[in-house]
């Protein structure tokens, strides 16, 4: 008899600005019923102009206010009910510092720590972290096509330190099972092949680390 495996209850998407983590997040709320929490960049008045300004100011209020949104966000996780549907997010806690450190200097950073204790919010843990990897190029295309107003000023040398930091970040990461998932040249869309191929992942793994290139997909349909 062939045992049931129960679904991850907290899924977490992350990855870079572009690499499409809250279409996905969106996604995997329709398909499996979850609750979705996103992250609302829109909401921070800084960002724009450290977009600008390519962090030469307003780094520390950028990562303040992201931090005092997440904590918020985090509060509510914790306080659900565990028997309601289960939940995705577009965020994973400990990424906050991961762009204090590419962002803040020596005393902005430990004013920071500072104010990160004095929130002591508690992290959840989630039952799977879905990392969506792509090339700065790739991004900075996406970015462009979108046209977001505060995302305009955004610099490639900005973002190429972005990648290299999550890869670094995810490189040692082993809090929760991870999925690491090449999303630069595919549709990640419900309706598409990929995305069903993706959706079989997420739920059959449960433990660990696995990378998942759906591209290669796409590759093996198109052989003669």
């Amino acid at each position: 008899m062939t045992e049931l495996r129960p679904k991850p209850r907290l899924i977490v998407v992350e990855g870079p600005i572009g690499a499409g983590k809250t279409s996905l997040a969106r996604n995997l709320a329709a398909s499996l019923n979850y609750r979705l929490l996103l992250e609302r960049p829109e909401e921070n008045p800084f960002l724009e102009k450290f977009y600008k300004e390519d962090g030469a100011s307003n780094a520390l209020a950028v990562q303040l206010c992201f931090l005092c949104q997440r904590a918020e966000m985090l509060r509510e996780l914790d306080q659900q009910d565990i028997f309601l549907p289960g939940r995705v997010c577009d965020f994973l806690h400990e990424k906050d510092r991961l762009f204090a450190q590419i962002n803040l200097n020596e005393h902005e950073l430990r004013l920071y720590d500072q104010m990160c204790d004095q929130i002591s919010v508690k992290p959840v843990t989630p039952d799977l972290v879905v990392y969506l990897q792509a090339s700065p190029q790739v991004l900075m295309q996406r970015v462009r096509g979108r046209d977001i107003p505060s995302e305009r000023p955004l610099r490639r040398t900005y973002l190429e330190r972005v990648v290299s930091s999550y890869s670094d970040f995810f490189f040692y990461y082993d809090k929760s099972p991870l999925l690491i998932v090449d999303s630069g040249q595919v549709d990640l869309r419900m309706d598409g092949p990929a995305y069903r191929a993706l959706l079989e992942q997420i739920l059959h793994m449960r433990g660990g680390r696995r990378h998942f290139n759906p591209g290669l997909l796409r590759e093996e349909a198109l052989r003669p």
